[in-house]
């Protein structure tokens, strides 16, 4: 596992909020529907009530690992709301994994109300801000020397909260040094995606930058090298890898790495797959690449 001590030490702001709006133009002469209960076809559309499940799932951690890891997690003295069931505080307070935090025991029917429907939590939530992450130079300054092992992932666009959390995870037992999303497009480290994590959000570093490509290319001046998955790679991944430091480059399961962002990168491989199968998911394909690195690096 990463040697890295916690290094996640600063909170984001919130988060725009954007609504929908009605798709395709509307006939000539065509009233629009009925909006609202005054008996009117005009009436304006009264003021929708906020999704507080939906605006609290970036405010919440949840389920056991995560929670721990984040009570655990220097960064975090000091703040949250930490909410348990007696049978969870009783065990918080015996194995002292508290940290400083007060507990605040709630029944269990109460819990599950405040947070997303489906939550798993296992009796134990943590209400604090998502962790904002630190630079780029931060992570990625010094590089270390060819086979003295060094890993960043980067997500190019990657928006499935269960996918990066089970990247996170991975990331973090094959010794990764961190990993760098774009500051638009990722999800909070939060919520589903924390749980998915188990508790590596909370321990491995990660950096929020605002255009991919510009960062591969400071990366490539402070000595790493980029190698992006991509089906249509000529190379094996095998192949692409060797002993210096390596920036894997994982692009959306839809679209695939962008181009502009393979551009940057040193190399595109692919995952050979003589099963005939056309692809893996995401998460799946980071961990089969993460192992390939370290083995790579170990020479």
């Amino acid at each position: 596992m990463s040697s890295k001590t916690e290094r996640n030490d600063r909170k984001s702001g919130k988060k725009p909020v954007f609504g929908n709006r009605p798709e395709g133009p509307r006939d000539k002469g065509q009233k629009p529907a009925a909006q609202g209960f005054s008996g009117r076809d005009d009436a304006p559309r009264p003021p929708r009530a906020p999704d507080r499940n939906k605006s609290d799932a970036d405010n919440f951690l949840w389920g056991r690992h995560p929670v721990l890891a984040a009570l655990a997690n220097p960064a975090r003295r000091g703040t949250g709301r930490l909410l348990a069931t007696a049978e969870r505080a009783a065990e918080i307070e015996e194995g002292k994994l508290a940290h400083g935090h007060k507990i605040e025991v709630v029944e269990v029917q109460a819990l599950t109300r405040m947070l997303p429907p489906g939550a798993v939590h296992q009796g134990l939530a943590f209400k604090v801000q998502p962790l904002e992450g630190v630079s780029l130079e931060e992570l990625a300054d010094p590089a270390p020397k060819p086979g003295e092992g060094g890993i960043i992932v980067m997500l190019d666009q990657l928006t499935d909260p269960q996918n990066v959390g089970a990247i996170f995870r991975s990331a973090l037992a094959f010794g990764a040094r961190g990993i760098i999303v774009q500051d638009r497009h990722a999800p909070a480290l939060a919520g589903a995606l924390a749980k998915a994590a188990v508790g590596a959000t909370e321990r491995l570093p990660h950096a929020r930058v605002t255009n991919l490509s510009r960062a591969l290319e400071r990366l490539a001046d402070l000595g790493w090298r980029a190698v992006g998955l991509d089906g249509t790679g000529e190379q094996t991944l095998e192949e692409a890898l060797d002993r210096q430091p390596t920036v894997l480059v994982m692009g959306s399961e839809g679209d695939g790495i962008r181009r502009l962002v393979a551009e940057h990168c040193d190399v595109l491989a692919k995952i050979p797959m003589p099963g005939g199968f056309e692809s893996l998911n995401v998460s799946n394909a980071a961990a089969v690449a993460l192992y390939e690195a370290s083995r790579a690096q170990r020479g």
